[in-house]
């Protein structure tokens, strides 16, 4: 929010303006007004193992994180290019493999990764797309730029947070949004649709109007609010793996009225549940006989099975090669340095310099299976040393980084915490990046795990119409919106209004 001299930012001096304006103890209804929202709309998270109990209401942060429309620009390329450059990648090691003959991304490297499945090998999937939904996470350098800091191409998750954030804030806060022009976001599930409807198979019955679902392990997972938010936003059943069946290689989902084709499945269920014949067969979450219909191409999943190679933390550092090599481009966002921990050489540097490193385990996600070494005992290192000398395939490390922050309403107070950038990235017919993303926060003070799982929270993400943080005259936005386009490039919007 502030400079180094402690002088508001141009794009925030509105919001700041109006901050100062505000009694301390409005803020902290406010607050509380939003916490209500939350509870009573059933915006929740699970946390596995606590004793405190596992259902919680997600924590928001009511101070928005604001993004100008240039830097909105540039994160818009970078993703862009990122995920096509991913799925070129994809389809080339289930293919052809050429990455691999010509030595750009070492063999031992696909073929060790738990999520590589051999048997999508020669398989096509629908435009060649294996990732539809992808969520990657951005943190931006002490030099201002934005860097990625990793890719979610399997089942990534929080974006009704992100969608629930801006609900709320509208309601507490609506003459914020009087001195900003912000791209709208509600728009993500009609976006969402539209992708999905995209992949339907060619032999669909109805072409036009395929029969969608989204598929979820069920009421004790996770994200299960937002499996059932998003089902309903977009007008599509919601169904578990008993809700399915397969005849003769086609998928039918069970109604009062009989049977009823599936044509797409936006699945919320890791590949190892997917199918109980294929892969785990002690697995009750998944349908027998998917992956038969997947093959024979009589139904489209979203999104592709064996993505997982692609978001593995160890090919995560190939990724700028993997964009030179299928594009002849630069990346315009670059990778946080990564070091392998099956390379001896990088593998010696990092265990000596533990106490400085960030360790993570190449297949976890939500913060767990990892060490920060600042904030770490010797006990901790030790254990991460014995680990990884044990399995070095399975570990990667990075240097800590010093995230940025932003202002946030802690106990009614305004402190510093520090913050990183989902944005959500759909692939069908088109690219599509809804204006904004999920800003994650680190809640607890001097903390660098934004995870929700691990004390983190969430604030609601603006992207600016304009550089100069004020709102567009009606006339701009009416202008702007005839092609879809405005100063963050071309971004599929929803008219005029955020």
């Amino acid at each position: 929010m502030f400079t180094a001299h402690d002088v508001a930012r141009p794009h925030y001096q509105a919001l700041q303006r109006t901050l100062l304006r505000l009694d301390p103890e409005e803020l902290r209804r406010s607050q509380q007004a939003a916490d209500l929202t939350f509870l009573q709309e059933g915006i929740t998270f699970t946390v596995y193992g606590s004793k405190e109990g596992t259902e919680r209401i997600f924590p928001n942060d009511l101070i928005p994180r604001i993004i100008p429309a240039h830097e909105w620009a540039q994160i818009e390329r970078g993703l862009t290019q990122r995920l096509t450059a991913l799925n070129l990648f994809l389809r080339d090691i289930y293919h052809e493999g050429r990455i691999l003959t010509e030595g750009v991304v070492p063999r031992e490297l696909i073929y060790s990764c738990k999520h590589f499945r051999r048997e999508m090998r020669g398989i096509n999937v629908p435009r060649d797309i294996y990732v539809n939904i992808c969520g990657t996470d951005l943190v931006r350098l002490p030099d201002g730029s934005f860097a990625v800091l990793e890719d979610n191409l399997r089942v990534p998750s929080g974006v009704s947070y992100m969608l629930a954030n801006r609900k709320v804030l509208k309601r507490v806060f609506p003459s914020m949004f009087q001195d900003y022009g912000v791209w709208p976001v509600d728009h993500y599930p009609q976006a969402l649709l539209a992708t999905l409807r995209s992949l339907a198979p060619e032999n669909s019955p109805y072409p036009q109007d395929p029969t969608t679902v989204l598929l979820t392990p069920g009421v004790s997972n996770s994200a299960y609010f937002e499996h059932t938010f998003l089902a309903q936003q977009m007008g599509v059943e919601l169904v578990e793996g008993r809700d399915l069946l397969v005849h003769d290689n086609v998928v039918y989902m069970r109604t009062t009225a009989g049977p009823r084709r599936v044509d797409v499945i936006y699945r919320r269920v890791d590949d190892d549940f997917l199918d109980p014949l294929c892969f785990r067969r002690d697995s009750i979450l998944g349908v027998p006989g998917l992956f038969n219909a997947y093959r024979a191409g009589n139904v489209s999943l979203a999104n592709a099975i064996g993505t997982g190679v692609a978001d593995d933390k160890a090919v995560y550092a190939y990724v700028p090669e993997i964009i030179r090599f299928y594009l002849n481009e630069d990346p315009i966002l670059q990778n946080v340095p990564t070091f392998l921990m099956s390379n001896e050489k990088q593998r010696d540097h990092v265990l000596g310099n533990l106490e400085q490193m960030v360790v993570k385990a190449v297949g976890e996600s939500g913060g767990y299976g990892m060490l920060i070494g600042p904030h770490s005992s010797q006990q901790q290192r030790d254990d991460f040393r014995a680990r990884i000398l044990a399995e070095p395939r399975n570990y990667i490390a990075q240097p800590t980084l010093a995230l940025s922050c932003a202002p946030c309403l802690i106990d009614g107070e305004v402190e510093s915490r520090h913050i990183d950038l989902r944005p959500y990235i759909l692939m069908g017919e088109k690219v599509t990046l809804v204006p904004g993303g999920l800003t994650r926060v680190a809640l607890r003070k001097g903390s660098l795990v934004v995870n929700s799982s691990q004390g983190g929270g969430s604030k609601d993400t603006w992207v600016l119409r304009a550089d100069d943080g004020h709102a567009l005259k009606p006339a701009d936005v009416a202008v702007k919106g005839l092609n879809g386009k405005g100063a963050a490039g071309s971004v599929a919007t929803s008219g005029a209004g955020s």
